[in-house]
């Protein structure tokens, strides 16, 4: 195993958490445990990378080391640029949070609706995972080379439709939807004219200045950059086995929920904006011309609880978790896609944040107990 390598010293720029060393050897812990073959970490506070950690390598075959540049897959964080593009309609056209969406997805009403609702499902519902649509998302699968990895168009999602039904009365507790943010971004394409890929570079990745930020195929003068991701699984004798998926592949339809790719940098530079870390005004002009700070912060307020558990408070918002850890209130979103992983919180009160991405998915012998000690000690960086 490629033993990790701590960046280098930032001089003068305030010092990493006195846990991140601790940290630290709970992630290479994890991810040795877990077979990773390429991960990364950076810790930050007050919009400025106090340090990075980057571990094994983004292609394994070419023995290409993670590094600064390595761009990662962030899946389900990409929820949270089409919930702010819903916000931003919000703002500047009017659009109601309680518009239904049948008024832009009329498809919708092939769903199966034992409650007579889908005409009430909101904007809101949907941003929340509120609207009573299944999760799992995908239950069409058997693990068949030749099924798609995901649905590819739009035809084939409203296909779907008459296929899946209504699991709750709309709007009365959490189940995670990754369509729903397919038809939020239905919602911003007819209301701008622009596909959702090109709204956001427009409204979002231009004024904070993502320049290597992009969706679908990875532009030629990125390729180099671009991590390879791995699979663990077993074979048809029971062997466990990695495989390599390839740098690139198609999410389709799915990219509103699930497509953004960028390297550690750019999701800092996203997580600055998120905090409201502007150090001048030029930086913060361009913050508010993407959101004012009032309608981004309300997107933060809890809406459903994600569990029904005691022990488990956390809580669903506009498209944000926000998780508790003892006095602690916590802002972010986790990502899964192909062989990519992710996760990306923040406290909103002292603008620390932790960003952490994965090139590897164990799905053979997944380490889950080691993944946990990691990950609570991860939001502990920001208690």
């Amino acid at each position: 195993m490629l033993a990790a390598q701590p960046s280098a010293s930032r001089g003068t720029a305030p010092r990493a958490p006195d846990d991140w060393s601790g940290f630290l050897r709970l992630f290479d812990a994890y991810a040795d445990s877990d077979r990773v073959v390429g991960a990364s970490v950076l810790v930050m506070r007050d919009g400025r990378i106090l340090d990075r950690h980057d571990y094994g390598w983004a292609d394994r075959a070419a023995k290409q080391r993670v590094d600064a540049r390595t761009i990662f897959h962030w899946g389900s964080i990409t929820k949270t640029l089409t919930a702010i593009s819903i916000m931003q309609m919000h703002d500047r056209r009017g659009l109601s949070l309680d518009e239904t969406i049948t008024r832009y997805v009329p498809e919708l009403r092939q769903v199966h609706d034992p409650y007579v609702m889908i005409d009430s499902i909101t904007l809101r519902m949907l941003m929340s995972h509120s609207a009573g649509f299944q999760n799992p998302t995908w239950p069409y699968t058997n693990g068949k080379s030749w099924e798609p990895f995901e649905p590819t168009t739009w035809n084939q999602l409203v296909a779907m439709m008459p296929y899946q039904e209504l699991h709750f009365r709309p709007g009365t507790r959490y189940s995670y939807s990754n369509p729903g943010f397919i038809y939020l971004a239905r919602v911003i394409e007819q209301l701008s004219g622009d596909p959702w890929e090109t709204y956001v570079q427009k409204n979002i990745f231009a004024p904070l200045e993502l320049r290597h930020s992009y969706f679908g195929a990875t532009p030629y003068y990125l390729a180099q950059d671009r991590s390879n991701n791995y699979s663990i699984h077993r074979d048809s004798t029971g062997n466990v086995v990695e495989t390599a998926n390839g740098r690139d592949f198609d999410p389709g339809i799915t990219i509103p929920n699930g497509g953004w790719n960028a390297p550690l940098t750019d999701m800092a530079a996203y997580t600055a904006f998120l905090t409201g870390a502007a150090h001048d005004d030029s930086t913060r002009r361009r913050f508010d011309v993407v959101i004012p700070r009032a309608t981004l912060t309300s997107m933060w307020h809890p809406l459903h609880p994600m569990s029904e558990t005691a022990a488990a408070p956390d809580s669903m918002a506009l498209s944000f978790f926000v998780i508790h850890r003892g006095a602690a209130t916590i802002i972010g979103h986790t990502g899964s896609q192909a062989g990519f992983r992710s996760f990306l919180f923040f406290n909103p009160s002292t603008s620390a944040a932790v960003i952490a991405a994965f090139n590897t998915t164990n799905d053979a012998t997944p380490a889950r107990a080691a993944y946990m000690r990691m990950y609570e000690a991860a939001l502990g960086l920001l208690r």
